[in-house]
């Protein structure tokens, strides 16, 4: 298990363009559209994560949980952001309560 563990965070780490977002919620076609055109994540070996999402993330950190299944992104005011995660060498799958969206490395 704990080579799976370090297995998904190997294939984390780079960087990540959004690629489809599913909204489970009410959300704008402008918003689905600003998260397709400039929504990428960059997740570094030591810990931190910068890009954007719904809003900038700049000196963020992350920490993948439950053996990999789930992601937990703190933003630069420590907001954490819990995510299911699924998690291959060329997609990135990030579930929340608002929306799902898939990530291709770039």
């Amino acid at each position: 298990m704990f080579l799976s563990f370090n297995k998904n965070r190997d294939n984390l780490v780079g960087s990540w363009k959004i690629t489809k977002v599913e909204p489970k919620t009410a959300v704008s076609q402008t918003a689905k559209n600003d998260i397709l055109s400039h929504g990428s994540l960059t997740f570094t070996d030591d810990g931190f994560v910068r890009g954007r999402i719904l809003q900038d993330i700049n000196n963020g950190t992350f920490a993948l949980t439950k053996k990999g299944k789930s992601l937990v992104i703190k933003e630069d005011t420590g907001t954490p952001y819990n995510c299911q995660s699924i998690i291959t060498e060329d997609e990135l799958v990030l579930g929340t309560k608002q929306m799902t969206v898939t990530l291709t490395k770039i």
